[in-house]
């Protein structure tokens, strides 16, 4: 049980913030594997790269050959830029805006299924750094809006979840087709589950297959969804200025309050989920399934 009333957690948090010391950096489990950063020999150049137009940051997936897919490589970039952005708003108080997004025409098109399959421990690696990197965005200091540019399957639709906020146009195309290619969705499910209830998060989770940014903003999954996409700069501007006129300090508590109370950092449960999944992902059922997808 939480204590909602935890006065004291929040002014405690309040003056942690005001002496820019709030730390985001969440330690790793010894019983999974650790999150290592790539190297600049590996790649010279990041698969996700953070601007800041005044209290405002973009958060961009930088992989458009490849839809945004989650690679590991990718996954690690993500881990930095998060890192970066933490200590950026630790600097500066006055950037507590985010905005997550995909380059080119999708958000994210989920896992990268090439690189998992008939390889149970890259799956595993692969599905921890992504839950690991679930926490890490949820405990930035700052409101985090997911502007849901194109397809956000999977585990992209996922962090969509994980965001404060989440915003697309009509005609996108999310959700959760896990269960379809015989996949378990255990990290994802916790942040489904918190944004639109149990009850419906068993019937997107169970039934697989996607969704319109519509038919996602009627059940809950998306706050705000626009006409178009070519709507989509406009209304993401006008939310993320709204939020931007709100005060840094009370915003960064009143997140860690209700972080608190929906458990959101439980960072076992979804470590627990990647586990989970990597195990039914290994089955021959699911094997067949990604390799039918793949040669499909």
């Amino acid at each position: 049980m939480f204590s909602v009333f935890s006065v004291f957690s929040v002014l405690s948090v309040v003056k942690s913030l005001s002496q820019g010391c709030l730390s985001s950096a969440l330690s790793a489990s010894s019983a999974v594997h650790p999150f290592t950063p790539r190297s600049a020999q590996q790649s010279p150049m990041s698969l996700a790269t953070v601007t800041t137009s005044g209290p405002i940051a973009t958060l961009t997936l930088n992989r458009a050959d490849a839809r945004n897919a989650l690679s590991l490589d990718l996954l690690r970039d993500l881990h930095a830029a998060v890192d970066d952005l933490d200590a950026r708003i630790a600097r500066d108080r006055n950037l507590h805006v985010v905005v997550l997004t995909g380059a080119g025409k999708a958000f994210c098109a989920g896992m990268d299924l090439k690189a998992v399959l008939d390889n149970h421990d890259l799956a595993l690696q692969l599905l921890s750094t992504l839950a690991k990197l679930t926490i890490k965005i949820r405990k930035l200091p700052a409101v985090v809006v997911a502007k849901v540019n194109g397809a956000a399957i999977g585990g992209g639709c996922g962090l969509a979840c994980v965001c404060d906020l989440a915003v697309t146009h009509a005609d996108a195309k999310v959700g959760f087709p896990e269960v379809d290619l015989g996949v378990c969705p255990a990290v994802v499910a916790p942040w489904l589950v918190r944004k639109v209830g149990s009850g419906r998060a068993r019937k997107v989770l169970l039934s697989g297959g996607l969704m319109s940014g519509e038919q996602a903003f009627d059940i809950g999954m998306i706050d705000t969804v626009c006409p178009s996409a070519v709507d989509l700069d406009k209304t993401t501007d006008e939310i993320t200025a709204r939020l931007a006129t709100g005060g840094p300090l009370a915003q960064a508590a009143t997140k860690k309050l209700l972080n608190e109370l929906d458990d959101s950092l439980n960072e076992a449960l979804v470590l627990r989920g990647a586990h989970l999944s990597a195990d039914v992902l290994s089955t021959p059922d699911a094997q067949a399934r990604l390799r039918a997808k793949l040669n499909g």
